[in-house]
């Protein structure tokens, strides 16, 4: 599989996802992934499972996972940050997450495949589809 590998960082005070959104929309990807995240956060916005809106807190919250698939044509992201008491919480990764020190992303793009995100009638949601360019 033709994969490229891009290794970036987001400095303090970007915005984790809308970062995460402008890498994916410069590079034209179609059919990226999120391989690690480390870093660091000053405010989160998170929206949990089965929630309509996103749920914020302000402090220090280290990032410790960040996984998802991300596109053109539609992005899906989890994150799971801690607190200074090692509290975790996690859920669908919005706008509003506030880097604190760092955020050191490495993700992969896949040229051979496409992913969208369509209703296909198993959820009542906008779900992965994956494609080929041929397709």
């Amino acid at each position: 599989m033709d994969i490229e590998t891009l290794a970036f960082r987001l400095r303090p005070g970007d915005d984790l996802r809308t970062g995460i959104e402008k890498i994916v929309k410069e590079k034209k990807w179609e059919a990226a992934w999120i391989v690690t995240c480390a870093g660091s956060l000053t405010d989160y916005s998170i929206r949990f499972a089965n929630q309509s809106s996103s749920s914020y807190g302000t402090g220090h919250f280290e990032i410790v996972s960040l996984t998802g698939t991300a596109s053109i044509h539609g992005s899906h992201m989890h994150i799971t940050i801690s607190d200074s008491t090692g509290k975790t919480i996690g859920g669908h990764l919005t706008e509003g997450c506030k880097i604190y020190t760092t955020a050191e992303i490495i993700m992969q793009n896949s040229r051979e495949l496409i992913f969208t995100r369509e209703k296909d009638g198993s959820t009542p949601w906008e779900e992965l589809q994956i494609k080929t360019p041929k397709e």
